[in-house]
């Protein structure tokens, strides 16, 4: 689901949504229609199916002064912030997305001021607020009519937002954006590019562009998955290169591949599971020694098999998606390279795409660890039930996935694989290999009410989670 929403210079609100890939919803005839200096956008995958018009992002409030926020992330208290809204601050929220909720927390700490025009210090003094308030994971952009736009990130900063600047092409003065990933903004010349900092706020009024950091955490703890997998390799997520930390994931996967297997190596060729995996592949393949070929050719028309709903669509997309190159396979010992396992489906269908073309025996490895725990921070991974390592062994994985041997990664090597990159970063949010909640406030209860919600058979609804970017632009 892709959602666009903007104001002209009069405060009348525009906005264009829909179901599909972004060119096909957001068409330069769409796009002409959304008139304005302002702008929020929001881009989710397809975590439980088609979601309803209703549940898209970004979301709108009339009162006070009309609010349109986009949010990336989850929210672990939710039922007490609908509570809270229901009963106390008696506002009304339409859905059941958590992004709903933190739009309404931050209109409800706003409309506490009762000025009929606010200022930075209300808009800081309401996020400072809503920090108390929402726990979990959140990068938002947030939109006032005829005010500006608005940047924060969790204390935590667990989900990634940065912001840049670039001379405007239509106006005098200069053009801003926040977004997810900093490729974003590279690939519209956008410069003097930042992150937002955890527990930091940023606002690009009419007359100036304002941060203050409110809160500030002993540790910040980046989601490590989006270093793993979810980021483009160009950008930069705290500091931290992807590519370059994908690439130290291979120098560590080559070395406990080395280890497990000592002098008995009989690995002939190294080939990645396009298109996340290849950095590392390529970085083993030269550690070891051994040759790196493509053997997998890509349907680039298939989404992300994992976060598709119902096991039959994920194996039949498997096969739409990839096709092994026969001439790569026949008669070698292969080891395969991908990112992680999560189901297990896909690498399942891929080992045995290897083995119909030829393959003596195939090996697998994975540049992360073992996933075992469901994530609560905004990546709409299975249930816990779902998950082909939660449980279970090394072994037991390569047996359900009818691979020679699994290799995982060792969770202090990929740390170390990130942070090398940025020392300041300690420590990361690694709760889907450890089960470490770092934002905390998740109990048994909360995490049996996300299984129950998350199992295949219970997914009808859409929760709403994805990339979000704001746009600004003033003379």
């Amino acid at each position: 689901m892709n959602a666009h929403k903007c104001i002209d210079p009069k405060g009348r609100l525009f906005q264009c949504k829909g179901n599909g890939m972004v060119r096909d919803v957001f068409t330069p005839q769409r796009l002409m229609a959304l008139t304005g200096n302002m702008g929020v956008a929001h881009v989710r995958y397809p975590t439980a199916g088609t979601p309803a018009d209703s549940e898209a992002q970004p979301f709108y409030v009339n009162s006070p002064y009309g609010i349109v926020m986009g949010h990336n992330g989850n929210l672990t208290n939710d039922s007490e912030l609908r509570h809270f809204l229901d009963y106390d601050a008696h506002r009304h929220i339409n859905t059941d997305s958590d992004s709903e909720l933190l739009l309404n927390i931050f209109a409800n700490n706003l409309q506490k001021t009762g000025k009929f025009r606010i200022n930075e210090q209300d808009i800081f003094t309401a996020i400072q607020s809503l920090f108390s308030e929402c726990q979990g994971a959140y990068a938002a952009t947030a939109m006032l009519a005829g005010f500006g736009i608005i940047g924060f990130r969790d204390p935590h900063g667990i989900r990634p937002l940065v912001f840049g600047r670039r001379k405007s092409l239509t106006a005098d003065g200069y053009d801003y954006m926040f977004a997810s990933e900093s490729v974003v903004l590279d690939a519209l010349d956008f410069t003097d590019i930042d992150d937002v900092q955890p527990g930091e706020v940023v606002i690009v009024s009419k007359y100036a562009v304002t941060r203050r950091r409110l809160v500030v955490e002993e540790q910040i703890t980046p989601c490590i998955f989006e270093y793993v997998y979810f980021a483009r390799p160009d950008s930069t997520i705290d500091g931290i290169p992807v590519y370059n930390a994908r690439l130290d994931m291979g120098v560590k996967l080559a070395r406990k591949v080395r280890q497990v297997m000592g002098d008995a190596m009989d690995i002939d060729v190294v080939i990645p599971v396009p298109d996340t995996s290849r950095a590392a592949a390529l970085q083993l393949s030269h550690e070891l020694g051994l040759p790196y070929r493509e053997g997998f050719n890509k349907n680039r028309y298939i989404g992300r098999t994992f976060i598709m709903p119902g096991q039959e669509m994920r194996r039949k997309n498997v096969r739409r998606k990839l096709n092994a190159m026969p001439t790569e396979f026949k008669d070698l010992n292969v080891l395969l390279v991908d990112d992680s396992i999560v189901r297990g489906t896909t690498s399942q269908e891929i080992i045995q795409m290897a083995r119909d073309v030829g393959a003596k025996k195939v090996y697998f490895a994975s540049a992360a660890p073992a996933i075992r725990f469901p994530n609560v921070y905004g990546i709409d991974m299975p249930s816990m039930k779902e998950l082909v390592a939660a449980g279970h062994s090394d072994s037991d994985v390569a047996a359900a996935i009818g691979a020679d041997y699994v290799f995982f990664q060792d969770l202090s090597d990929l740390i170390d694989s990130c942070r090398k990159f940025n020392p300041k970063i300690t420590t990361f949010d690694t709760s889907v290999f450890d089960g470490k909640y770092v934002a905390g406030n998740v109990s048994e209860e909360y995490l049996q009410k996300l299984e129950n919600r998350r199992s295949d058979d219970a997914k009808k609804k859409d929760g709403g989670d994805g990339e979000v970017i704001g746009l600004h632009n003033y003379q």
